[in-house]
């Protein structure tokens, strides 16, 4: 009798460089370009928010109760400082519903402006610049601006509750001032990096049109 032959079965075994290799969804890939424009993207509408938040806060609202301060200004926006008098006249012109609408100016559109100022300020140098102490430097106006504004809100409530202490109103004061110095050099920053960025982008295509590569 004739022996009959086995077939066996062949199995595939992956290499060991098949089995390292990762599984990668091409779906998810994304280039740097496309990272880097979602990036701007997310930052173009972060500044829209800031200057929408900036026109609220500063232009409409603090200008709005000087209807209920006797025309005097609120002393978030005396960029020079205040002095007791200014606070003592105040405190007689504002009444105490006044007084509560701009504690909650401050508890509303007071925070979320130096905040919203601060991060995207930081998005634009995080973006556009690298890595270093030049990025660090640059961070540490918009995080000083916003703590000193939010301690400014702070510092002004006091003054509008019980005894008018002079040193609470230097405190203020100082604050105040120190508040738009930061708040100047972080424009400044983010308008400059935004403007960079720009140039930087606008060379990059010239010259690869230059090449022909565009």
């Amino acid at each position: 009798m004739a022996k009959s032959k086995k077939k066996t079965k062949q199995y595939y075994r992956p290499t060991p460089a098949a089995e390292a290799a990762p599984l990668v969804n091409a779906s998810t890939q994304r280039s740097p370009e496309k990272a880097a424009g979602n990036g701007n993207l997310i930052l173009v509408a972060g500044v829209v928010v800031v200057f929408f938040l900036f026109w609220y806060y500063h232009l409409l609202v603090l200008t709005q109760m000087t209807d209920l301060s006797n025309s005097l200004a609120m002393p978030d926006q005396m960029i020079g400082g205040y002095t007791v008098e200014h606070i003592e006249a105040l405190r007689q012109a504002m009444d105490s519903d006044a007084i509560g609408q701009l504690n909650y100016v401050h508890k509303t559109a007071g925070m979320l402006f130096p905040l919203f100022f601060a991060l995207v300020t930081m998005l634009a140098v995080n973006i556009n610049t690298h890595r270093g102490a030049a990025r660090w430097f640059l961070w540490a106006f918009p995080v000083l601006f916003a703590i000193v504004d939010l301690w400014e809100n702070r510092a002004i409530d006091v003054l509008f509750t019980g005894a008018l202490d002079p040193a609470a109103v230097s405190l203020a004061s100082t604050l105040t001032t120190a508040r738009w110095i930061l708040f100047f050099a972080t424009a400044a920053i983010l308008v400059g990096v935004i403007i960079a960025s720009f140039v930087r982008t606008f060379r990059e295509k010239w010259e690869l049109s230059k090449k022909g590569l565009l």
